[in-house]
């Protein structure tokens, strides 16, 4: 994807525009959040850019978009990128770690934050950046996920803005009553139907899943994504994730949300109303419209997607989900039904075992297995002050990293 230079001169415009910050402009949402900036240059001015190693990539976009500030969460690669700038003549404060993230997040010239840091790295950056009032775009599903509660009751405290960027949260709140704040519950609402395309082995029969390598679970039909967040789709853990996110955003049960197959991933979202209406938001596979609605909320902006042909679509199918095919699914609904730090421990698991897939030190299905180990190792507590949920979240990492340490290879271990 190209990305349009906001200015390419040494000076940075102000035009009274809006100051955005992008926690995480190297990933896939920061790249589109970018593009879709870069086209309206009269109405948002980049305030900081942040990444974690990808000093090259951000070293880019700071000589296209002139922040003022850059956020390397390595220490080594902030020395990189200063040393890459003072050689450029680039005037761009660099910070670090994890106070550097939270100083652009809280910063006062920073209107709109853009939370898009993959995983529970992106947590408190987050919520910083909800308790000083921001208008905040949650990429950063794993932020509710944790500590949907503190997040919630933050929010509504401090004045914050929560508008979701994942395309299928995104398309709930487009389609609810008019007025709706992200938090509350919409009376009128019978139910909500969470899209997911199925990944690239929505077909497979469940034994043929032991054999799957990471560039196969990498390889999505319809969105270009992460490495975690795509083997996330290809388990169905991240429509789990974004289930239980949907539940905190939208105030419902998760009794009340239904995951839905839908390959062609045009039907983003659907939401049923208690007089039978169901009202869906449909667009092309593009993660630019999710972004530019929730930047310009409550106007519509340009957003560079082409337009959606019906014609060339010529048909919507829908199926259920094969619990069978994918365990993850099954967990994430029984530790939001759980509550407490249950769904704390799901996500930390998961990324723990999401990883050692990716380095090919577990197989496909070991996913689930290390995950629903770790849960009934691990007691959920009620407690959902922020201490505990990172206190457990720090367990269920351990418990997950040892776990895999003291049975490697386990390669098809859920079968044996």
């Amino acid at each position: 994807m190209t990305i349009t230079a906001r200015n390419n001169s040494r000076e940075r415009p102000d035009h009274g525009s809006r100051g955005v910050t992008v926690l995480g402009s190297t990933g896939s949402i920061g790249i589109n959040t970018l593009d879709v900036l870069g086209r309206h240059p009269e109405r948002y001015r980049i305030m900081a850019l942040t990444a974690n190693t990808q000093v090259d990539r951000l070293f880019d976009q700071c000589q296209q978009f002139l922040p003022q500030k850059a956020v390397m969460l390595d220490p080594s690669a902030a020395t990189r990128l200063k040393e890459k700038f003072r050689h450029e003549g680039l005037e761009i404060d660099v910070l670090s770690g994890v106070d550097g993230l939270n100083t652009v997040a809280t910063h006062p010239r920073s209107h709109i934050v853009v939370a898009a840091i993959v995983g529970a790295a992106g947590l408190l950056p987050t919520l910083n950046a909800v308790r000083t009032g921001k208008r905040v775009l949650l990429a950063n599903k794993e932020s509710l996920v944790m500590s949907g509660h503190v997040f919630i009751e933050e929010a509504q405290r401090c004045g914050a803005e929560l508008l979701p960027v994942d395309s299928e949260h995104n398309a709930i709140f487009q389609c609810m009553p008019d007025g709706f704040r992200a938090g509350t519950a919409a009376s009128s609402v019978r139910r909500i139907f969470l899209t997911c395309s199925g990944g690239p082995f929505r077909e497979l029969s469940p034994e043929s899943l032991v054999s799957v390598t990471p560039e196969q679970a990498c390889a999505h039909p319809n969105w270009v994504m992460g490495r975690k967040i795509s083997v996330d789709s290809a388990t169905l853990m991240n429509k789990g994730l974004e289930m239980i996110e949907a539940c905190w955003l939208f105030g419902v049960s998760p009794d009340q949300i239904e995951i839905v197959i839908h390959p062609q991933s045009v039907v983003h979202s659907l939401v049923e109303y208690i007089d039978g209406s169901v009202l869906a938001q449909l667009g092309n596979p593009d993660m630019r419209t999710p972004i530019a609605h929730a930047l310009a909320w409550p106007e519509r902006i340009e957003s560079g997607v082409k337009s959606l042909n019906l014609f060339e679509v010529a048909r919507l199918d829908f199926e259920s989900p094969d619990l069978n095919r994918f365990p993850c699914l099954r967990l994430a609904y029984e530790a939001a039904r759980g509550g407490g730090t249950m769904p704390a421990i799901l996500n930390a698991a998961n990324e723990i075992a999401v990883q050692a897939f990716l380095d090919r030190r577990i197989g496909f299905t070991d996913i689930p297995f290390i995950i629903e180990h770790t849960l009934s190792k691990i007691p959920s507590t009620r407690d959902i002050r922020l201490e505990s949920v990172l206190s457990d979240d720090i367990r269920a990492r351990e418990l997950a990293v040892n776990f895999i340490a003291s049975h490697e290879p386990i390669v098809g271990l859920r079968a044996t």
